[in-house]
């Protein structure tokens, strides 16, 4: 019977994965998306006996595995590839050098900071648009902030954007476009439409302009692209079919053990 357990945790399992790869493919397009990956426990072993194993000299038969499962989704936050578009709204993020968290071992990373009605967002979807009012907004109507935390007016549709992420109207300097640096970029979570937020954190994460160790660059009129990797991920999307595949014949073999227990060695006479 823990057989049928062990065989439906690891369908259960690849099937989740087997969506997950299937959404980062159809967001191959998607700009400034970042590819989830899987991460896949076992369940905690199970030490096993024989009957009457409290008797002297008793041996221990072993451990059992009861499964497997996909703990989590981790975003992949790798720099995605720029692609030009020659439009002054797009603008497109570049991480340069950033601090290693000791904690994870991985660099930290950057995002734009956007005002939602649920409150700050982060993405790395440049793709923005000047609505009626002159606000700098995401393609969906969130209001792009600067590095004060404000939203970006800006007196005219004809605006320059340096590296350094300051708006330029003429020769003037407007203001300069917010960039937030997430030391440990698992702290965040998906929310949809290319947006990040804080798990259980209120506070907004600190300006990359303000910390010296951190560089990056702004390039106006490229878009980032997804990381998704298509070949990649059509290789993963076969051997998730073949795992799941493998744990339904386990499966089946199972039901045919339990069938001839049921038909034949359980049969009075």
């Amino acid at each position: 019977m823990r057989g049928f357990d062990t065989a439906a945790a690891g369908m259960i399992a690849q099937s989740r994965r087997q969506q997950m790869l299937t959404n980062n493919l159809a967001n191959m397009k998607t700009p400034g998306y970042k590819a989830d990956k899987a991460v896949l426990r076992s369940f905690p072993e199970m030490l096993i006996s024989r009957l009457g194993g409290d008797t002297p000299g008793a041996k221990k038969v072993g451990a059992l595995s009861t499964g497997v499962y996909m703990q989590e989704m981790i975003p992949n936050f790798r720099q995605g590839p720029l692609e030009e578009t020659g439009k002054p709204t797009d603008v497109a993020l570049i991480q340069g050098n950033l601090p290693v968290n000791p904690e994870t071992g991985q660099p930290g990373a950057l995002f734009f900071t956007v005002q939602t009605a649920d409150g700050l967002r982060y993405t790395r979807d440049g793709h923005f648009t000047i609505d009626g009012q002159g606000f700098l907004t995401t393609a969906k109507g969130q209001y792009v902030l600067d590095a004060n935390g404000r939203k970006i007016n800006l007196p005219s549709d004809e605006f320059k954007v340096l590296e350094n992420g300051t708006v330029v109207v003429g020769d003037t300097p407007i203001t300069k476009i917010g960039i937030a640096f997430a030391a440990n970029p698992n702290q965040l979570t998906k929310v949809g439409g290319g947006l990040f937020r804080l798990q259980g954190k209120t506070e907004a994460l600190p300006a990359a302009q303000n910390n010296p160790n951190v560089g990056f660059q702004l390039s106006q009129g490229y878009l980032e692209q997804s990381n998704v990797a298509p070949e990649r991920t059509m290789t993963d999307l076969s051997a998730t079919y073949r795992a799941f595949e493998a744990n339904q014949k386990v499966l089946q073999a199972y039901d045919r053990s339990m069938e001839k227990a049921v038909n034949q060695v359980g049969r009075i006479g």
